[in-house]
């Protein structure tokens, strides 16, 4: 009988603990001749889930290693700058072209590629090209 009693007693203390948050705090110091070598601070928190939120943690929300969220966000934004280095790489194609054609003395040909990088280039620069 007393081991349910302990039992019982372990689990209100647990809930207690899980429910308000405990934290445990150390620190080490390692000197040698009064000189300070190494200084480790250690601090756990032992809480539940809903406690540590209205705490205002919540790193492993935003972690991608351990949410499907934070993973998916991650890949949002590798896209979004994949699709910025795509355009980038072809106004830099442009530019070579419009180059290569001014520098072959055929203004005819760069004409094209030319207005085309040129309002690339005026929307990388937040201006509008000039007609």
């Amino acid at each position: 009988m007393s081991g349910e009693k302990t039992s019982a007693n372990l689990a209100d203390l647990l809930e207690r603990i899980l429910d308000k948050g405990i934290v445990i705090v150390g620190d080490i110091q390692i000197n040698l001749l009064d000189i300070e070598l190494l200084t480790i601070k250690l601090r756990l928190l032992v809480a539940s889930v809903d406690r540590a939120k209205e705490m205002g943690i919540d790193w492993w929300e935003h972690d991608p290693s351990l949410s499907s969220k934070a993973r998916q966000a991650q890949a949002e934004a590798q896209s979004q700058a994949d699709a910025g280095d795509r355009a980038l790489l072809e106004e830099n194609r442009l530019l070579r072209e419009r180059l290569a054609a001014l520098e072959a003395g055929d203004g005819a040909a760069a004409e094209p590629a030319g207005k085309a990088a040129g309002k690339a280039a005026g929307k990388a620069a937040g201006k509008e090209p000039r007609s």
